[in-house]
């Protein structure tokens, strides 16, 4: 039993470090052949630790040579266009100009009740509002509403929104984050000024507080039975 949870635990860390060699990129972000890769690691790293007869070695380096084949091609995919379009594939327009592409619809499997229902999740429910459509190598959908139809911006009116940068977590459950203090200029006898004007005595009490780039704290205090 013990053996069984140590090779375990070591096919599982194993996994996970070649996931992070990957990226950092969600399921619906990844290339075929990172996906396929992903697949083919979990399934690899099952068979050896459900069965001691078999050597730990022989899980471990399938997966290492699966990961060293995603990363040359992801290399490959870096350095060459030609061999991106080959190995990933092109994105494809579904929707031209206002006007539906049957066949690029065919070629990729995608009927009209996908393309309604993809346009609905992007917060397009009428279709006649839609200029482009481009069905991404990952699976996504890329929707460009029409310029009549797409959301105002500060832009058109010839405006300039003043800046906003990212805001600071300064305290995270109870527990002062001293280095986004100082990157904020701000000193600890002022935030603690700040606490008392959301009623909050102490910083162990604090849920969440964050600055912003215009020097407003957001504080909210936990909450207690």
């Amino acid at each position: 039993m013990a053996i069984t949870v140590i090779r375990t635990l070591i096919l599982y860390a194993l996994v996970i470090i070649a996931l992070r060699v990957m990226g950092k990129r969600e399921i619906g972000q990844l290339q075929p052949f990172e996906l396929v890769v992903i697949l083919m690691i979990s399934d690899l790293a099952v068979v050896p630790s459900e069965s001691i007869g078999i050597p730990l070695l022989s899980g471990i380096l399938p997966i290492l040579v699966l990961l060293s084949a995603s990363m040359t091609l992801a290399w490959i995919t870096l350095k060459s266009e030609k061999a991106r379009a080959i190995i990933c594939g092109t994105p494809s327009i579904l929707i031209r100009q206002g006007i539906i592409d049957e066949a690029e619809l065919k070629k990729n499997c995608f009927n009209l009740t996908d393309l309604l229902e993809e346009l609905r999740i992007k917060n397009v429910p009428n279709i006649a509002d839609v200029e482009y459509a481009v069905l991404e190598n990952n699976g996504n959908l890329s929707v460009f509403p029409k310029a009549q139809k797409r959301p105002t911006i500060p832009q058109d009116f010839n405006l300039t929104p003043p800046y906003e940068g990212l805001p600071l977590p300064l305290i995270m459950d109870g527990k002062l984050n001293s280095e986004n203090l100082r990157q904020s200029n701000k000193d600890l006898s002022w935030l603690k000024s700040e606490l008392k004007k959301h009623t909050i005595d102490n910083i162990e009490d604090v849920l969440i507080a964050s600055l912003d780039s215009a020097g407003l704290l957001f504080a909210q205090a936990k909450h207690r039975k």
